[in-house]
C-alpha cells in the first residue's frame, strides 16, 4: 500500500489492491466485467454515507460543500484528460450532455453531423431521431482508416464530428483524432470525442492528441470506478455557443449583476451564461454520486493507479486472456477471436466472437464468471484487482462452456 501523495511505479499488485474492494466480493467471484461496470472500492461506500450525513447536518447549506465535491471530481477528470485548461460540465449521463452539446451547434446554417457507424447507442440513436427530423447525417466507417475518412466528409456545411477514441463493440482504438481536428478546424465545425473507453483504459491526452478546441464526453461508470451519476462534457476554454438546453445552473455567475428590473425584462433580453464550466450546466441533481467520485479519485492517486499503471496491467491481462483463449484451439466456427489488430491497438477488454455470446455468458455466470456480450460478441474486460489465477480459471469455464456447443454442433 501506499501513503497519500506517495504513488507507485512498477506493476499492479492485484492481492494487495483487491483488499480494498471487500464489498464488491472481488475475490470471491471472477468479475470480467471490467469494461462496463469495475467493482467500486470501499472508500466510496463510506463517501456516500457522507453525502447523506452532511445533507442531514447541514440542510440546504449542503450545496457549498456539494460544489466544493465537484470541483475535486472535475479535476479528477482533468487529470485523466491531461488537460488543464479545458472547462469541464458535469452531468448524470453522457446523454444529457450530448444533447446539449448538439442543442448548441448552428444546425439551421449549417444542418449536417458526420459520425462513425461504430459509436455507443448514446450517439447511434440521437442522431437517427433528428434524421428523421430533416438533420443531415453522414456515417462512415469505423473500419481501419476511419479518422481520414471523417476528414474528407468535413466540409462547410458540417455542423460537428463525432467519433469515439476506443470503440465500445470491439475496443479498436480509433488513431488519428489529431486529422479529424484539423479537418473540423478549417472547416469551422466542431469535434466531440466520445472518450468514455479510454479514461483510465487507454492514456488520453487532450494536449498530445490535438484537441484543445475540441468537446470530450465520457464518464466514470466504466473503468473510473465511481458509478453512476458521474459524466462530463469537457469544452474549450473560449467556448462562446448556447446551448438551447439549458439548466438554471448554466445561469451562475451570470446573475450577479442583473436587477430585479432586469429580470423583469427577460422575455426580451436574450437568455444569460455564466462563464468556465457552467455554460454547459444543468440543474438541481443528487451529488451523492459526486461524493463517491471524489474519494475514489483520492484512492487512485494514493495507490499510484496511474493512466499509465492502468495501461500497463489491462495489457498484460488481456496478453494473458488471449493467450490462453488461442490455446484452447476451439472450433472457430463456436468461439474465435479477430487477430488482424493487435492487442496494442485495442483498449480495456477482449472480444470473442461466438454466435452464442448471450448463452455463452449466461453459462459462465453460472460457473462465477462475470462477463458480458453485444451481439455476437462475448466481452472480457479485467481489472487491476483481478489476479492472474482468477484470469486462468475464466478460461478454464469458458473451455467447459465452449466444448459443450463444440458438441452440439458436432452433433447436429
Amino acid at each position: 500500500m501506499t501513503r497519500r501523495g506517495q504513488p507507485t511505479a512498477g506493476p499492479i499488485d492485484p492481492g494487495d489492491l483487491a483488499r480494498h474492494y471487500t464489498r464488491f466480493r472481488v475475490t470471491e467471484r471472477i468479475l470480467l466485467t471490467g469494461h462496463s461496470h469495475q467493482a467500486w472500492p470501499d472508500v466510496g461506500f463510506e463517501a456516500q454515507q457522507r453525502a447523506w450525513l452532511d445533507a442531514a447536518e447541514h440542510v440546504d447549506d449542503k450545496w457549498s460543500r456539494a460544489f466544493a465535491v465537484a470541483d475535486e471530481v472535475r479535476s479528477g477528470f482533468r487529470r485523466l484528460l491531461d488537460d488543464p485548461d479545458g472547462h469541464i460540465a458535469l452531468g448524470q449521463n453522457t446523454h444529457e450532455l450530448v444533447t446539449r452539446f448538439l442543442s448548441a451547434l448552428p444546425l439551421r446554417e449549417r444542418p449536417r453531423l458526420v459520425a462513425t457507424d461504430g459509436e455507443f447507442h448514446t450517439v447511434r440513436r440521437q442522431l437517427g431521431r433528428l434524421q428523421e427530423e430533416g438533420i443531415e447525417v453522414v456515417t462512415v466507417s469505423a473500419a481501419a482508416g476511419v479518422a481520414e475518412r471523417l476528414a474528407a466528409a468535413v466540409d462547410d456545411r458540417t455542423a460537428a464530428v463525432l467519433v469515439s477514441s476506443v470503440l465500445f463493440h470491439d475496443a479498436r482504438i480509433v488513431n488519428g483524432l489529431e486529422i479529424v481536428a484539423e479537418a473540423c478546424a478549417r472547416f469551422g465545425a466542431e469535434l466531440l470525442v466520445d472518450a468514455y473507453h479510454s479514461l483510465a483504459a487507454v492514456p488520453f491526452s487532450v494536449r498530445e492528441m490535438g484537441l484543445d478546441g475540441a468537446f470530450v464526453v465520457g464518464g466514470g461508470y466504466k473503468y473510473c470506478q465511481l458509478g453512476e451519476g458521474n459524466c462530463f462534457l469537457r469544452f474549450p476554454e473560449k467556448c462562446a455557443l448556447r446551448p438551447v438546453l439549458t439548466g438554471w445552473f448554466a445561469e451562475f455567475g451570470a446573475l450577479a449583476g442583473v436587477t430585479a428590473a432586469d429580470r423583469s425584462e427577460q422575455p426580451s433580453r436574450p437568455t444569460l451564461y455564466g462563464g468556465a464550466h457552467s455554460r454547459f450546466a444543468g440543474a438541481t441533481y443528487d451529488p451523492a454520486s459526486h461524493y463517491r467520485a471524489a474519494a475514489v479519485f483520492d484512492f487512485f492517486r494514493e495507490q499510484g493507479l496511474t493512466p499509465d499503471r492502468l495501461r500497463a496491467s489491462g495489457l498484460a491481462q488481456i496478453r494473458r486472456l488471449a493467450t490462453a483463449v488461442d490455446a484452447l484451439d476451439l472450433d472457430p466456427s463456436v468461439l474465435s477471436r479477430d487477430r488482424s489488430v493487435s492487442l496494442e491497438r485495442k483498449g480495456g477488454f477482449l472480444a470473442l466472437e461466438t454466435p452464442f455470446a448471450g448463452e455463452v455468458a449466461c453459462s459462465l455466470r453460472g460457473r462465477g464468471v462475470y462477463a458480458d456480450h453485444r451481439g455476437t460478441l462475448l466481452r472480457l474486460g479485467p481489472a487491476p484487482y483481478v489476479a492472474d489465477a482468477q484470469l486462468d480459471e475464466a478460461v478454464a469455464a469458458l473451455r467447459e462452456v465452449a466444448r459443450y456447443f463444440e458438441a452440439g454442433r458436432a452433433s447436429g
